[in-house]
């Protein structure tokens, strides 16, 4: 009887482990197929497509509870893209409705016969000009990949036209311009490129003190690449906001000084910078000037970045 005794418990410990053993593989593998479907692909279609059914009832039950919260986010994000689109739609509606009346403001500066006074207006007109031009291109960013065409785009001609746009700030802070080796042509956007080009140039005529100089070169480092310089021998960086001066909204100790930093200009820069495939590098010490480089990509990666 005895022996019956153990020979039982025996068989029942043997299926209990089984039976765990089982179970422990089945769970495993219904948790491995939900962080497979999460983590290896972003799309919510796929990830509805990819989530494992479950034996259990607790698993089928949990796996369409998981379906139902996932299409719900898949709701609510196109509900947010709308909205997105909509907002976007309407802030370039206001842009080109504004544009009209500045150009007029603009046509009445020119026409002033006090010089004193159209040089001082041409300058709050270009500061409104340029705030509104950047934010056009915040508003842009998001669709970048749409509205780039890569050619090959002289240097100096993009330098020459931002400089003359910026004419008035540059004569009011008496600040000159030396250029040199500017003959570079690279692969980009003449658009895009010109744009951060304005907001490295705008920043070093904000930021230069009176009666300095702005210096510009171009030249090609030891692995090819094509490289703008841009140097001012203003108020400089700080070297503890060197890292962060190209984040959102970010001033610095400097900016925080005058109400016409944004700390929008560099972070935009560095955004449309990063979909050409542009490094952009700064170098700078406080109370003698700042350098920001451009390093163009080769034309293998350009390649790669048009297949992105």
């Amino acid at each position: 009887m005895e022996i019956s005794l153990l020979y039982i418990n025996f068989i029942n410990v043997v299926a209990f482990i089984i039976f765990f053993i089982w179970r422990y593989l089945q769970e495993t593998q219904y948790i491995k197929g939900l962080i497979n479907s999460l983590d290896n692909e972003k799309d919510l279609d796929f990830i509805l497509e990819s989530f494992p059914n479950g034996h259990s009832s607790f698993e089928k039950k949990l796996s369409s509870t998981i379906d139902d919260l996932v299409l719900v986010a898949k709701e609510e994000l196109n509900q947010l893209k709308v909205e997105h689109l909509e907002g976007n739609d309407h802030t370039l509606a206001w842009i080109h409705e504004v544009k009209t009346p500045l150009t007029s403001i603009k046509l009445m500066i020119d026409s002033l016969e006090n010089r004193n006074a159209q040089k001082k207006l041409e300058v709050e007109w270009l500061r409104i000009h340029l705030l509104l031009d950047q934010q056009l291109h915040n508003t842009r960013l998001s669709s970048i990949e749409k509205d780039y065409m890569i050619e090959e785009v002289g240097i100096q001609k993009i330098v020459h036209m931002e400089i003359k746009e910026l004419q008035a700030w540059c004569i009011q802070k008496n600040i000159g311009f030396d250029l040199e080796n500017l003959e570079i042509k690279v692969m980009s956007d003449q658009k895009w490129l010109a744009f951060i080009v304005r907001q490295l140039v705008s920043n070093a005529v904000k930021y230069s003190h009176e009666d300095s100089e702005i210096h510009i070169r171009t030249y090609l480092d030891g692995a090819g690449h094509a490289i703008l310089t841009i140097r001012d021998f203003g108020i400089g960086i700080s070297q503890a906001d060197i890292p962060r001066i190209f984040e959102k909204s970010f001033t610095g100790s400097i900016g925080r000084q005058t109400i016409a930093s944004t700390g929008m200009g560099l972070y935009l820069a560095k955004s449309v910078a990063e979909q050409l495939g542009i490094h952009i590098l700064v170098s700078s010490t406080n109370a003698e000037g700042s350098t920001f480089s451009l390093q163009f990509p080769l034309k293998n990666v350009i390649v790669k970045t048009l297949g992105r």
